[in-house]
């Protein structure tokens, strides 16, 4: 089926052809045979790289010929800005395109001006949750990734909000692109969709296992991969990968092991570097440095100079972009990766290695096998057209006997079908009460007509346990004062102020009783809530993830409570309460980590201090302003203080301490920069406004651009630095707290740190 064929909006079809696409995809042709151009719902479960994306790109610009706006649904902030540089191609026809993935609590206005909007599905939820006006605009939604409406995390959002749209929008095309599942047409009859099933690909995937000396494929073909005697079977399966000029994805258990891995592999990797490469390798490891000073950072420039990188969920955001696109490049040439980078990330290699096909379990109680469609998702990302004559995707035994499991669990099973996590009840009391909030149902009965749109419903014989499931909800968020029943049986709900708030601010309400506990605490106990006490109060809501005890903690943090436990909101639980003392501790873990970066500490001595990498502590970070945002409206709606959480939340998201709040207001003024102007006696924006130029420069480290823009920041009238002597540039501001102010002895960390609250 070719693009003339189509009836595309004015330009795409030309655009498309400057691109090289003249005919489409069986997949896509499917698609477009199923009513894609024409209004109707489709769901393509179809393979990696078979061309989902423009199906997307066709159903949305369809859409938009016919009126109204478009919508695309990411799992991942990550993808989001993927997406959105994708889609910005169409710009020139005079298409444009918004991402919005943050500020849960607004309403997303702006957006309306946009005609392709690109947002995680957790965002869509509090845009309908804050009454985005352009959500009645809605033509087209794109789901994708729809098969995620299995995992337990992020599924319920998803499946909630497909639901929420089409009941605002009874005539919305809905457009799920989903990996290849084994009851995709569950999802199909959900959404009322056509459904497109499809195993092709534009190149071919060869599956197999690595045992002994070569691959063993399942077409029964072979391939030898010798390993030499003290050998890996990862390092020799990743050699003949690049002695191939291929690349190689290598996916393994945990953040250490993709670490060492990584370190490993660039050995094998440096060996077989082209001279002219390496110029180019060290310029990307001089960016990850300059990104960020921390250990892990260094671990992955030094990697990364020999061609070989690790990923997972530690880096932070610049660092996890530069290796994608260095991999993408084929200047990195292997990456070890935790299976985060599986979850639709685009960076096909030629060879994917699933070297670890069990992870730890703590329910299961040890070392579980992944699931098959975990693992195909892996071995999808091998094969990249235009540039790999084929995809190879190798799993790993040590036996015979293993060597059969794999085959029999991955390589010939088919994918899991998806289920509905809608009935966990931390998803349920959550959208149950942002159900009624948002006016979808007043009533029982109307939320258990609304919840019989889910797809929970449609797998679901009759309705006794979707009413038990939700009947259980309500009850808590009744005893919580979040609503209130009334009527003879009960059945008519009603969204208290309280509750409003705790939907707009799109907490979990669990997250919101523990934080109106802990302030209701501090009033019974007179006591000023300390920053330590919120962070470990919000820390121990089920919003923030908190980090995990390891040998020696319980000790360590036992002790801290003891010393601090005039601090902390809330009666320490028995220590024979494992579980509960535990979590107690595990969120005062977690509050150490935001006081000593609200104290100035280094990323360094924090990532080294408490085990974690720089994305941690930014993850940290965000989540504790968000929460503490939340604190401070839930705090005001019940006539709590509010001068406490808001000096604690903006002390977290500036990582300062409390003298240098004024200083921080001035936008690019971080961290690093506020303490340098503030030792040398520039205290606040009208000090920044009156002192002498050459101070302000020597305390900016003699950079002219970066002094000329604060002070235009502050308001400096004449902010300009021409003819200002550099004389004291060269000045370094003393030692305060855990700060270290000479930690910019390159010249770069300055600026380097601007992810972490330089700018």
């Amino acid at each position: 089926m070719t693009l003339a064929d189509l009836g595309l909006p004015d330009g795409v079809a030309e655009r498309l052809h400057e691109e090289g696409i003249e005919s489409l995809y069986p997949p896509q042709a499917a698609a477009v045979e199923a009513g894609l151009l024409d209004d109707e719902s489709v769901v393509a479960s179809v393979p990696t790289a078979s061309g989902k994306t423009l199906v997307a790109e066709l159903a949305m610009l369809s859409a938009l010929e016919r009126g109204g706006t478009a919508l695309y649904v990411v799992p991942l902030r990550a993808l989001a800005s993927e997406k959105q540089a994708e889609f910005e191609r169409w710009t020139d026809l005079g298409y444009e395109v918004g991402v919005s993935t943050g500020n849960y609590d607004a309403d997303g206005e702006w957006l309306a001006s946009r005609d392709i909007i690109v947002a995680t599905s957790e965002k869509v939820d509090s845009l309908v949750r804050n009454d985005a006006p352009w959500i009645d605009d809605l033509a087209c939604v794109v789901a994708d990734e729809v098969h995620l409406v299995d995992d337990t995390e992020r599924g319920p959002t998803l499946e909630v909000t497909l639901a929420k749209l089409r009941a605002l929008n009874p005539g919305l095309q809905v457009v799920a692109l989903s990996a290849t599942v084994g009851n995709a047409d569950d999802v199909a009859r959900w959404l009322d969709a056509e459904l497109v099933e499809s195993t092709w690909r534009p190149i071919d995937l060869k599956r197999g296992v690595h045992v002994g000396s070569a691959i063993n494929f399942e077409d029964e073909g072979r391939r030898e991969v010798s390993v030499p005697p003290g050998g890996r079977q990862t390092s020799a399966l990743v050699a003949d990968t690049v002695d191939e000029g291929g690349s190689a994805l290598v996916f393994v258990n945990s953040r250490r092991n993709a670490e060492s891995a990584a370190d490993r592999l660039a050995d094998v990797v440096a060996e077989r570097l082209p001279d002219g490469e390496r110029a180019e390798l060290a310029g990307v490891a001089a960016e990850i440095r300059d990104d960020s000073d921390t250990e892990t950072s260094a671990d992955l420039a030094d990697a990364v100079a020999r061609g070989a990188a690790f990923h997972h969920a530690g880096l932070s955001p610049t660092q996890r972009s530069l290796v994608e696109d260095a991999f993408r490049d084929r200047l990195v040439r292997c990456i070890a990766a935790t299976p985060t980078l599986a979850a639709g990330v685009n960076t096909p290699a030629r060879r994917v290695i699933v070297r670890d096909w069990r992870r730890y379990d703590g329910d299961y109680g040890g070392m579980k096998p992944l699931d098959v469609l975990e693992v195909h998702q892996m071995m999808g990302r091998a094969g990249r057209p235009g540039l790999d004559p084929y995809g190879e995707a190798v799993l790993t035994a040590k036996s015979t006997e293993e060597y059969e499991d794999l085959v029999e669990r991955y390589v010939e099973a088919e994918p899991e079908p998806v289920r509905s996590k809608l009935a966990a009840e931390p998803a349920l009391r959550t959208h149950l009460l942002a159900t009624v909030a948002s006016g979808f149902a007043r009533s029982r009965e109307g939320l258990l007509e609304f919840l019989g749109r889910t797809l929970y419903a449609e797998q679901t014989d009759g309705r006794g346990e979707l009413t038990r499931v939700t009947d259980r909800a309500l009850d808590y968020l009744a005893a919580n004062d979040f609503l209130e029943r009334s009527g003879s049986d009960g059945g008519e709900l009603r969204v208290t102020s309280l509750g409003h708030t705790v939907s707009r601010l799109y907490l979990d309400p669990m997250s919101a009783a523990t934080v109106l506990d802990g302030l209701a605490w501090a009033e019974r106990e007179d006591r000023e809530p300390t920053p330590l006490g919120l962070y470990h109060l919000v820390a121990r809501t089920p919003d923030m993830y908190r980090l995990y005890l390891k040998s020696g903690d319980r000790e360590t943090y036992t002790e801290v409570a003891d010393e601090r436990e005039d601090e902390l909101l809330g009666p320490t639980p028995s220590e024979f309460d494992d579980v509960a003392f535990e979590a107690w501790l595990s969120a005062l873990k977690t509050a150490r980590l935001l006081e000593d970066w609200a104290n100035e500490a280094d990323e360094d001595r924090i990532t080294e201090r408490y085990g974690v990498g720089p994305g941690d502590v930014r993850g940290k970070t965000e989540a504790a302003e968000w929460l503490l945002g939340a604190a401070e409206s839930l705090a005001g709606e019940v006539g709590s203080p509010t001068a406490p959480v808001r000096d604690a939340k903006r002390r977290v998201a500036d990582g300062v301490t409390a003298e240098l709040l004024p200083l921080t207001e001035v936008r690019q003024v971080g961290r690093k920069r506020a303490r340098r102007l503030y030792e040398r006696g520039i205290e606040r924006r009208a000090d920044l406004r009156e002192a002498a130029k050459s101070t302000v420069l020597a305390a900016l480290q003699g950079r002219r651009r970066t002094a000329e823009r604060v002070l235009e920041n502050a308001g400096r009238p004449d902010p300009s630095m021409d003819g200002v002597d550099e004389a004291d540039e060269g000045g370094s501001a003393p030692e305060h707290g855990f700060a270290r102010a000479s930690s910019d002895d390159t010249g770069n960390a300055d600026d380097g740190q601007s992810s972490l609250g330089d700018f």
